[in-house]
């Protein structure tokens, strides 16, 4: 008897691998995915703080009071303050005498895990 193909048996197998695999490394992928965001979003308030800071140093201490004027010192405040991108959402408050910059998850637990504060002098903390 010449028999072409597989049995069922043997594609029961090969999914049952398959799903195993998939099992294992999802959670995996979806950790890397949650820390890339979570590093994103330091870096940018970061950038952020730095900008600020720098308009600041600039003005004779005087911070900005809108995104406009902060993006002369960083071109991507327009791109974060009050958007949510890299699963994160950004809100900047400025005023001409400080500033508080905030990154909280989109979705906690899937997107981020920590919100993060950045004030005046450039202090981030977590929440």
């Amino acid at each position: 008897m010449n028999r072409k193909g597989f049995t069922l048996v043997e594609i029961m197998i090969v999914v049952a691998i398959i799903a195993l695999l998939a099992a294992i490394a999802i959670p995996n992928l979806l950790s890397a995915r949650r820390t890339a965001n979570t590093a994103a979003a330091k870096a940018n308030i970061r950038s952020l703080s730095t900008a600020a800071e720098t308009f600041s140093v600039a003005n004779s201490g005087v911070y900005p009071a809108s995104v406009t004027e902060l993006a002369t010192f960083i071109s991507s405040a327009d791109a974060y303050c009050a958007k949510s991108p890299q699963g994160y959402t950004y809100t900047c408050t400025l005023a001409s005498t400080g500033y508080t910059i905030v990154a909280s998850p989109v979705t906690v637990g899937t997107t981020g895990d920590t919100t993060y504060t950045a004030t005046t002098g450039g202090v981030l903390t977590p929440l």
